[in-house]
């Protein structure tokens, strides 16, 4: 059975956004959509009126009002709504392990847009074990017209070696694919410290011509086998100095989505998104998709 995309929807416009864009996501891919809103009853201790049966029913509407929307969108699209009698991030979390990718809500150039109460979208980006996609509020952009590529590329983030990259990779390509669409992948690189620089990779580096040649090469040796998985995605290698969220940021212009990793790191203290994840969450002038990797 197909996994669906399932975005979470809290009524704001930047979650009514990324419920269009999730629509588009699933009708590219062939999959369904299940729209998520989480809302628990939780009296407050004032001496004011509570209508726990008002409250659930515009909880109900929040899904309700998103459904009307995204079929008036996606007519052909398989649509599900439901209301989750559980907290934001719990609900969000679970319904991430059962879905293709989860589609969130955020605001950007500040914190992440809240599923009812406070901001959760940051911890549940570092919790989920199945990419989260940001979305904020005009990013949707129109319905592709049917045949048409979506317009505009993939950009990605590429670190480390190929096993580490591998998840954000596929996704990168596979979304491309799924679009009609170009990947940009971007390595950034920075001059080591010259004590740093072990025989090893002085040898790789001689080999390869220099340092500005090895990480091509290592950036080549990653996509080697996406682009081969993935022959119809047209790729374009960018290999620049510099920090990382800045490359990539840099990169990001004119692009549709950028995908970032976020390395899995099991402590007791919760998961973290990391300082590239971060950046392009907060800066990016598109939907950013963070998919986590060991």
């Amino acid at each position: 059975m197909a996994r669906p995309i399932t975005a979470g929807v809290d009524g704001s416009d930047e979650s009514l956004d990324a419920a269009d864009w999730a629509a588009d996501e699933a009708a590219r891919r062939g999959l369904p959509l299940r729209l998520l809103h989480a809302w628990l009853w939780q009296p407050l201790d004032l001496p004011i009126a509570q209508d726990r049966d008002a409250q659930a029913r515009w909880a109900q509407g929040v899904v309700t009002d998103a459904e009307t929307r995204v079929r008036a969108r996606r007519p052909e699209l398989s649509v599900s709504a439901r209301v989750v009698s559980d907290t934001a991030v719990a609900a969000l979390l679970a319904a991430a392990e059962e879905s293709e990718m989860l589609v969130i809500g955020s605001r950007g150039h500040g914190a992440l847009v809240g599923f009812l109460v406070g901001s959760y979208g940051q911890q549940v980006i570092a919790s989920a074990k199945r990419p989260v996609v940001a979305v904020r509020a005009g990013q949707s952009g129109p319905p592709d017209e049917p045949g048409l590529p979506a317009g505009g590329p993939v950009t990605v983030g590429q670190q480390g070696t190929p096993e580490d990259s591998a998840s954000v990779l596929r996704f990168a390509f596979e979304t491309a694919a799924a679009r009609g669409a170009t990947v940009r992948a971007v390595r950034a690189w920075a001059l080591p410290p010259v004590l740093g620089l072990g025989a090893d990779a002085l040898r790789a580096a001689d080999e390869a011509g220099g340092l500005v040649a090895l990480e091509r090469r290592r950036l080549a040796e990653a996509l080697a086998p996406w682009r081969k998985r993935f022959p119809e995605v047209p790729t374009v290698e960018h290999v620049e100095m510099g920090s990382a969220a800045e490359v990539l940021l840099t990169a990001c212009a004119g692009a549709r989505l950028a995908v970032v990793g976020r390395r899995v790191r099991r402590s007791p203290v919760g998961g973290r998104i990391g300082s590239v994840a971060h950046a392009a969450l907060h800066l990016a002038p598109c939907p950013v998709a963070v998919v986590p990797h060991d």
